[in-house]
């Protein structure tokens, strides 16, 4: 398997899977900036031109959302998605798409209008917008590990994978500050031998 990956960006994920699996793979690395998302050649496996993509034997993947419950279920026996049909296979979904529909926009809201755009075409009001809906899904996040070290509980799924790097993500952003349950989550994560190597 090869994964092409920039890193800081959403291919953070499916690294950070491939290192908690511990299978070998290629680390092909790309910058959003020398053009090398957008030759004919890497276009032919990602139309988008954006990362992360994943070329696993003749076949070429991309989001990261999908890449990661691909190789939770490719490496089942791994123990990093529940069982299909059951209770906690929903919640697993329900996580890993929470993380891409709800806790990442935002977080993108105040990434692009409080640092990343340039300062003309920033929008304060759009930045504290974000913010504001930043807590109240947090807030849910919050309730769901109270009392547990992980979204299912004690297991460790590639839902925490999705949630704890788009946590990770708007701690950067200073968004967790009032949020004591997911900075310790949070933490826990990044202590985890898999997320540092995938940070290397």
């Amino acid at each position: 398997m090869k994964l092409y990956h920039v890193p800081q960006s959403r291919s953070g994920r499916p690294r950070w899977m491939l290192e908690e699996l511990e299978v070998p793979y290629d680390l092909e690395l790309r910058s959003t900036s020398d053009g090398s998302l957008k030759t004919p050649e890497y276009l032919a496996i990602n139309p988008n031109g954006t990362v992360p993509t994943l070329v696993d034997g003749g076949t070429a993947l991309y989001e990261s959302a999908a890449l990661c419950l691909y190789l939770a279920d490719k490496y089942a026996d791994k123990g990093l998605a529940p069982a299909i049909g059951s209770k906690d296979r929903g919640l697993y979904y329900q996580w890993v798409l929470y993380a891409m529909t709800t806790l990442e926009p935002p977080i993108l809201q105040v990434f692009l209008h409080a640092v990343h755009l340039p300062e003309a075409e920033r929008n304060a009001k759009v930045a504290e917008e974000g913010r504001e809906k930043f807590k109240e899904v947090a807030a849910v996040l919050a309730r769901a590990l109270d009392g547990r070290p992980f979204l299912l509980g004690e297991r460790f799924t590639a839902a925490d994978v999705m949630i704890g790097s788009t946590l990770v993500w708007a701690g950067m952003l200073g968004l967790l500050e009032g949020f004591p349950a997911l900075q310790e989550y949070v933490q826990r994560l990044m202590q985890r031998p898999a997320f540092q190597r995938a940070q290397s």
